[in-house]
């Protein structure tokens, strides 16, 4: 097997080829990243100011059975990223041309993390179990095998937790006056002043996501960008605020699983959001993320931020809610994951998907 260098829009095409026919015949591969994958690999985009981008095809004569890209963000500078990897099965010495290229890119970082798409909240993660199942939008869908091409690194393992909605309006409605919430206010996204709002979200993400794994900060133009492909299917309830003296201070994003609009490569477009708004019953919501400001997380606002929202819940009927991937090692969300979920069901929840990242020496 040998690597082959590809570059601009001719490359980009032949290596965006590759990674749907990994998983031809496979119903429960979705295409609805390729825009994510597209943005960060064929750029120019805000991401690509601060980090580098190269692709790669592994051939093995005249026929490629793997791709990946190498990223390095100036700020995850210890980390070389192995990205948007996809290969056939049954391949010898896959990593062993792996490590000593991305050695050779950037001699002077010391790591590299194979898993990660260029930023967490881009993508991140191989899948470990539940290949049955069509994935969430937003959350990996991998081959069974990818992570034997990767077991001398260390595994870190994440999970996601599904749950019925029935039961956290139940917990919801256990609460009557949520007290301390003086000065605090609630609001939904404005669509019309995205910029303003993103630009809320970008900050409180960088302030409240300090030391957690992986973690880089971010520009709101790269959150911008990030939501674009998406921003017809987004309602003003898929974001919200709370809010003190004016000024935000936690956030909750949520948003439905847009996967259950599609089947096989295909991307996300104007014909899902018409399936959305006139005739597409989907039953599942993506509980994405949650941030509150560390002054600030003693008080309900969690609580309140979801609250606010499940009026539109029901109103669109979703049944089951499942949450974006927590490192196990984020002891404080898998905590605050499992004491929602033992408020609502009263009982211990266990994890409905698996998931690793792999990370090793590379100097």
């Amino acid at each position: 097997m040998k690597l082959e260098r590809v570059a601009g829009k001719d490359g980009y095409r032949e290596f965006a080829r590759f990674g749907p026919s990994v998983y031809e015949g496979n119903p429960h591969y979705r295409g609805t990243q390729s825009s994510v994958e597209k943005l960060l690999l064929l750029g120019p985009t805000s991401f690509h100011r601060h980090a580098r981008v190269s692709m790669y095809l592994v051939c093995d004569a005249a026929e490629v059975v793997a791709r990946f890209a190498l990223i390095h963000d100036d700020r995850l500078p210890g980390h070389v990223q192995v990205s948007f990897f996809e290969a056939r099965p049954g391949l010898t010495g896959l990593w062993d041309l792996i490590r000593p290229r991305a050695a050779r890119e950037y001699p002077a970082v010391p790591r590299v993390v194979v898993g990660i798409n260029g930023h967490i909240n881009y993508g991140a993660a191989l899948l470990l179990d539940r290949f049955d199942e069509a994935p969430v939008f937003g959350l990996p869908y991998s081959q069974a095998y990818y992570p034997d091409y990767f077991e001398t690194l260390h595994r870190h393992q994440l999970v996601s937790f599904r749950f019925s909605m029935d039961g956290i309006h139940d917990w919801v409605d256990g609460y009557g006056d949520l007290g301390r919430m003086d000065g605090i206010t609630l609001r939904f996204m404005d669509k019309t002043n995205i910029a303003a709002d993103i630009a809320h979200y970008t900050r409180l993400n960088n302030d409240c996501f300090q030391g957690h794994p992986f973690w880089a900060d971010r520009d709101e133009s790269e959150d911008l960008e990030l939501f674009h492909p998406f921003r017809h299917l987004l309602q003003n309830e898929n974001l919200v605020f709370a809010e003190h003296e004016g000024r935000p201070v936690a956030f909750y994003l949520w948003y439905p699983d847009f996967n259950r609009l599609v089947t096989g490569p295909r991307d996300l477009d104007l014909r899902d959001w018409l399936k959305l708004r006139f005739r597409t019953h989907v039953d599942t919501l993506r509980f994405t993320e949650v941030g509150v400001l560390t002054a600030y997380r003693s008080r309900p606002l969690t609580l309140a931020m979801i609250r606010k929202t499940l009026p539109a819940v029901a109103r669109a009927r979703h049944e089951y809610a499942e949450g974006g991937y927590i490192f196990e090692d984020n002891r404080r969300s898998i905590a605050l994951a499992k004491r929602i979920l033992r408020r609502s069901f009263g009982c211990d929840a266990e994890p409905h998907r698996r998931y690793a990242v792999f990370e090793g020496e590379l100097t």
